[in-house]
């Protein structure tokens, strides 16, 4: 499974109570432009350095997709299909060239995506 940005985001938080779980699966996976996100958004250095470490640990732990050409070519595919930043068409893509499903709080940002499979983990039951 390819966990969204937002996933990382609320699996560092000590207080999650849903996220971590499916960020500490031994099949989870982010794609290159989440690392992007969660490390180099500009509050970053504003962050405690105990959330620092924490948002790094999450992100390190994980297996990194990498943004190959087949990725690339179903980003700009879906880039060309509807309007959407760039960052999701490459999380989007990256689950589409592999096949597997994205973990996402922001199911809203993908459902028009033919082909993928979506997983709220504030839905799961």
């Amino acid at each position: 499974m390819l966990c969204d940005s937002n996933i990382l985001i609320y699996a560092a938080d000590p207080q999650d109570a849903c996220c971590a779980a499916f960020a500490e699966r031994e099949d989870a996976a982010i794609a290159s432009v989440s690392r992007i996100e969660v490390l180099g958004f500009p509050g970053f250095g504003s962050l405690s350095e105990d959330h620092r470490m924490r948002l790094r640990e999450v992100v390190t732990s994980m297996v990194e997709m990498p943004l190959d050409e087949d990725v690339i070519l179903r980003a700009i595919t879906l880039c060309q299909q509807r309007r959407m930043s760039l960052a999701d068409a490459v999380i989007a893509a990256t689950a589409l060239a592999h096949d597997v499903p994205l973990v996402t709080r922001n199911v809203d940002d993908f459902k028009h995506i033919a082909g993928l499979k979506l997983v709220n983990p504030f839905e799961v039951s």
